[in-house]
C-alpha cells in the first residue's frame, strides 16, 4: 500500500532535513583598509606574556666584608665633620651603618630580653586578645602560615595606655617589669638617634643640600618597638622561603610605621640582611653594635637622596630561641628643624584680647573728641 506524502509527514513532525549549505567566500578583499595592521594587533593581544614569577626572580645578594662603623661619641664632638661625612656616605651608598661606643650596656638589653620572653609563651587565646588591627597598631603580628610562625614571631611595643590594659589584662604578673625595663632601654636607644638625626641636620645648615626638615611626630608617643623571637631550629628550605617572604613583603608594602631610623638591637646574630629594591646585601654584625637603617621620613627629607632600606637580623646554628628588637624612631617635635621660615599664629585669646583693647581705645578718642 503506497503512503502519500501527506500521510508520511504527519506521522514523523520531525523535520530532519539538512541545512543549507554555507556560502562560498568571494575573492573579495576584506572590507577593512588597514587590515595589515588590524591582524597584527590580533596577534599581539592574543599572545600570552612570559611572566616573571617570584619563585623564578630574586633580588641579588651582595656581601660586604666591613660595614661602615660610626663611634658614637665622635659624633658629639665639635670636630665632628669627618665622622658625620663618613656617616652620610654610608647611607647613600648601602642605607645603612653601624654605631658602636654608644654607652648601651649588654645588661641593659639582656634584662629586656629576659623580662619580655615571656610575652611569646602566653596561650594563643591571650595573643589573638591582643592582636593587631587596622584600629590597634600593636600587640601581637597575625601570621598567615606555618612558615611564618616557626621562623619567628613579633610583638610591638609602644607607649600606648591601651596596650598596657591590655596586657596587664593578659599576663598581670610579667608585663609592668618588662615594660618598665622597655622604658630605660628606649630613653638610651633615643638618645642615639637623636644624636644621629640632629648631626644630619646640623650637616646639612652647614652644606644645604637638602632644602626641607625632617617629618616630625607619629600616631604614637614616642617610638615604637618591634620585639622578635627568632628560632634557631628551622630547616634550609623553611630559612630560604622565609627569606623570600621577607623580600616581597618589602617590595609591596615597605614598613607598617613611618620613621625616620629604625634601630636594630641584635646581640647574638649569625648574620643581619639589607633588603633594599635594588636587592640585598648580608653583612656580620659587630659585637654590642646598632645597625641603623634609613626609614621613609630620611627619604623625604633628602629628596630621595637616601632612600629607604629594611633590615632583618637572621638567627643561625644551635636550637635556641633569640630575642631582637627594632626600635622606629621618629624625631620629637621638640628638636629643633633648619626649617624656621613658618609663619607664627596668633591664638584666639589672643585675638579677643586686642579687640577689647582697641574698642577701650575707640571709647576713649570718642569722649575725648566730644569734650
Amino acid at each position: 500500500m503506497a503512503v502519500s506524502p501527506e500521510s508520511s509527514a504527519d506521522q514523523n513532525p520531525v523535520d530532519f532535513r539538512a541545512p543549507p549549505p554555507s556560502p562560498i567566500a568571494s575573492g573579495r578583499r576584506s572590507s577593512f583598509k588597514n587590515d595589515d595592521i588590524l591582524t597584527d594587533f590580533l596577534e599581539h593581544s592574543l599572545r600570552v606574556p612570559d611572566l616573571i614569577l617570584p619563585d623564578r626572580f630574586f633580588p641579588r645578594q651582595k656581601s660586604i666584608q666591613n660595614p661602615p662603623k660610626i663611634d658614637f661619641q665622635s659624633l658629639n664632638s665639635p670636630e665632628n665633620d669627618d665622622s658625620v661625612a663618613e656617616m652620610l656616605d654610608a647611607i647613600a651608598r648601602f642605607g645603612f651603618f653601624q654605631i658602636v661606643n654608644h654607652g648601651i650596656t649588654r645588661e641593659q638589653i639582656a634584662s629586656v630580653s629576659m623580662s619580655g620572653a615571656g610575652i611569646f609563651r602566653l596561650s594563643p587565646e591571650k595573643k589573638a586578645v591582643v592582636s593587631r588591627s587596622p584600629e590597634k597598631p600593636y600587640g601581637f603580628e597575625e601570621f598567615h602560615g606555618e612558615v611564618e610562625s616557626e621562623m619567628s614571631e613579633e610583638f610591638v611595643w609602644c607607649r600606648d595606655h591601651g596596650l598596657k590594659l591590655e596586657m596587664e589584662g593578659v599576663w598581670p604578673l610579667g608585663y609592668s617589669k618588662f615594660s618598665e625595663n622597655m622604658e630605660m632601654l628606649l630613653v638610651e636607644i633615643e638618645k642615639v638617634g637623636g644624636r644621629v638625626v640632629l648631626a644630619m641636620e646640623e650637616h646639612n645648615a652647614r652644606k644645604s643640600q637638602c632644602g626641607n626638615g625632617i617629618i616630625r611626630g607619629q600616631d604614637f608617643d614616642g617610638s615604637v618597638c618591634c620585639f622578635y623571637k627568632h628560632s634557631r631550629n628551622v630547616s634550609g628550605d623553611q630559612w630560604v622561603g622565609s627569606l623570600k617572604c621577607d623580600v616581597i613583603k618589602m617590595l609591596i608594602r615597605g614598613s607598617d610605621y613611618s620613621h625616620a631610623l629604625c634601630m636594630h638591637v641584635c646581640e647574638g646574630s649569625s648574620e643581619f640582611h639589607v633588603y633594599s629594591k635594588k636587592g640585598w646585601v648580608s653583612f656580620c654584625p659587630d659585637t654590642d653594635a646598632i645597625v641603623i637603617t634609613i626609614g621613609d621620613q630620611i627619604q623625604a627629607w633628602s629628596g630621595g637622596l637616601y632612600k629607604q632600606v629594611i633590615g632583618r637580623p637572621i638567627f643561625k646554628g644551635e636550637n635556641e630561641e633569640c630575642i631582637s628588637m627594632a626600635f622606629l624612631y621618629s624625631p620629637s617635635k621638640n628638636i629643633k628643624s633648619f626649617k624656621t621660615n613658618e609663619g607664627k599664629t596668633i591664638s584666639l585669646g589672643q585675638q579677643a584680647i586686642v579687640a577689647i583693647l582697641f574698642t577701650l581705645v575707640y571709647h576713649f578718642l570718642v569722649y575725648i573728641y566730644k569734650l
